[in-house]
Parts: C-alpha cells; sequence; structure tokens
C-alpha cells in the first residue's frame, strides 16, 4: 500500500463538502477492514466477524436483553438468537433467565468471549498504532477528534472503563 504524500493532506480544503468527507471515510474504512480481517484471522476458527460484532457489543455492557442485543446489531431477534446460540456453543456468552421477567433472559459474555475481544482487538491495536505512527504528529490530534464524532454520530459508545484498561484502550 503506497502512502498519501503529505501534499495531499495539506490540499484538502478546510471545509470539506460531504462528497469529500465520505470519499475520505470509504478510503480509511478500506484500511480499517483490511485491519480487521487480518486481527480476525488470529480467531478464524473461532468466530466469524459477525460473532466478533456481537461479542463487543456485549462486552461493552452488563447484561442485556435479546431486543436490546438485536437493536444494537441493527438485525432482528432471530438473527440476534441464532447468533447467541452459536457462541453459546463456543462458550463465549451466558444467558440466563431474568429473574425480574419470566418472559425475557438476559445475555452476557463470558471469560473466554472477553478473552477473543481482547487478542483480536490487541493485534487491531498494533496494526493501527503502526498506520498512526506514521502519521504527521500535528495531524493526530485531528484525527482524534474527527473519529469521536464519527463514532457519536453512529451511537457507537466508548468502552466502559474496566474494558479500556483490560484492552489497552
Amino acid at each position: 500500500m503506497s502512502k498519501p504524500t503529505p501534499a495531499r493532506a495539506e490540499t484538502m480544503p478546510a471545509v470539506a463538502g460531504i462528497d469529500e468527507l465520505v470519499t475520505a471515510v470509504l478510503t480509511a474504512s478500506r484500511v480499517l477492514v483490511g485491519v480487521s480481517a487480518r486481527s480476525l484471522a488470529e480467531v478464524e476458527e473461532t468466530v466469524t466477524v459477525t460473532q466478533f460484532r456481537t461479542l463487543v457489543v456485549l462486552d461493552g455492557r452488563d447484561e442485556i436483553n435479546l431486543s436490546t442485543l438485536a437493536d444494537l446489531l441493527s438485525v432482528t431477534s432471530s438473527t440476534a438468537m441464532r447468533m447467541i446460540n452459536r457462541l453459546l456453543g463456543a462458550g463465549m456468552v451466558t444467558r440466563r433467565d431474568n429473574p425480574a421477567n419470566r418472559r425475557e433472559v438476559l445475555l452476557g459474555v463470558t471469560s473466554e468471549g472477553r478473552r477473543v475481544v481482547r487478542v483480536v482487538t490487541d493485534k487491531r491495536r498494533e496494526e493501527i498504532a503502526r498506520i498512526v505512527s506514521d502519521m504527521p504528529e500535528a495531524r493526530r490530534d485531528e484525527l482524534v477528534l474527527a473519529m469521536r464524532a464519527f463514532a457519536d454520530a453512529a451511537n457507537e459508545p466508548e468502552p466502559r472503563s474496566a474494558t479500556t484498561t483490560a484492552l489497552g484502550w
């Protein structure tokens, strides 16, 4: 992969239009998808991309019900249940009756599920650190602000502090 020249970054308009923003995010997403694919290779026989996303969602929260999980994953409840059943079989999630509401179950992540999230995230972190260290230092703060704004717009919560510490975020 060729590195962008500093001139390319410096010639961008101060206020980009939506099309320029979309193009920049799509370009960056190709990089991040590659990083994600390589990090999942560490556990590819253990979980799929969608299963990993489920583990990340559960890892960032206390126990939640199936409907909440489905909403957070933007899938139907039946799709979320199939995902949970596979992860239950792999020993990565928990499912128990909700003592406050017998009609619902509570879902959580096991220590094995947390381990998988940690292994994959650590691999991603290493590769992303290498990429960002190649960026001009003067642009790094801008990237942090832009990425936080992007995550906020997508309603992606920041990792909980315990997760942040464990994962080195």
